[in-house]
């Protein structure tokens, strides 16, 4: 399938799915978040993918955050509608039961940070640019910002970056915990394709327990948390790749995964 706003590439097991509209600074539009979803949702189906990339196209932006002229022309209704299809294309992201890296190679700026804050962690170049600057159109973040970014640097750090507009470097990201590596713009995708290369050699079953597990953890109390990771590290060894795993580490060979999710 061709797509008209994001680039989507599948080779060796991983996805990169670049968002497209480099004039726009790849700024979010409704039909870019219909492609996406159509995008994520053929990853969701395709057995063979252990990890996907998000990135931008061009060296300028990974996305400059929404299309402001057409949020511009919307009542409060369509941009209630706008807002609610943003979270939900973001939450199909999040859920993902693979693996989920963003690789920020400039601007992410808005809905820009709140698409690298669905993916599982953030690679960035050291040209990179982080903020929620929607206070500055009279605005607030509309497609899950004050939610995950609260989650992720705590709530006073939070309110300051989304109540004064500022943007962040990617040291400054790297600093408050937004991004786990800052690269310089000639190695970024190197290093994160290392990564997914390395996380793509995994089994699929235990990387979407994994993921699960701290996902849904993180949001309940520490008793309820255990006992979703004693659930899924059960459901872990009724896989047989938890046989193979555990057979390959006593025979001293490295293991061949071949668990499937569905």
């Amino acid at each position: 399938m061709s797509f008209n706003c994001i680039i989507l590439d599948i080779q060796d097991q991983i996805a990169t799915i670049s968002f497209n509209r480099p004039k726009a600074l790849n700024a979010l539009s409704n039909e870019l978040f219909d492609e996406l979803d159509q995008a994520v949702g053929q990853i969701r189906n395709n057995k063979e993918i252990k990890v996907l990339i998000l990135t931008g196209a061009g060296d300028k932006a990974f996305v400059a955050g929404a299309d402001i002229s057409e949020l511009a022309a919307m009542d409060a209704l369509k941009s209630k509608f706008f807002s609610k299809k943003g979270q939900d294309v973001m939450g199909q992201l999040e859920t993902l039961p693979i693996p989920v890296i963003a690789a920020v190679n400039g601007y992410a700026l808005g809905g820009g940070l709140e698409a690298a804050m669905v993916c599982d962690f953030i690679y960035a170049s050291e040209k990179a640019v982080f903020g929620l600057p929607e206070i500055t159109l009279g605005l607030i973040p509309g497609f899950g910002g004050t939610q995950r970014l609260a989650r992720l640097v705590g709530n006073n750090m939070a309110k300051e970056l989304i109540f004064t507009g500022k943007s962040l470097t990617a040291a400054e990201a790297l600093e408050v915990g937004i991004v786990n590596k800052v690269c310089p713009p000639e190695s970024l995708m190197d290093e994160v394709m290392s990564t997914a290369v390395k996380i793509a050699r995994m089994g699929r079953v235990a990387l979407r327990a994994a993921k699960e597990t701290v996902h849904y953890g993180s949001q309940v109390d520490l008793e309820t948390g255990c006992k979703i990771e004693n659930d899924n590290f059960g459901l872990c060894m009724a896989s047989p790749d938890a046989k193979e795993g555990t057979s390959a580490f006593l025979e001293k060979r490295k293991p061949e995964f071949k668990g499937e999710l569905f």
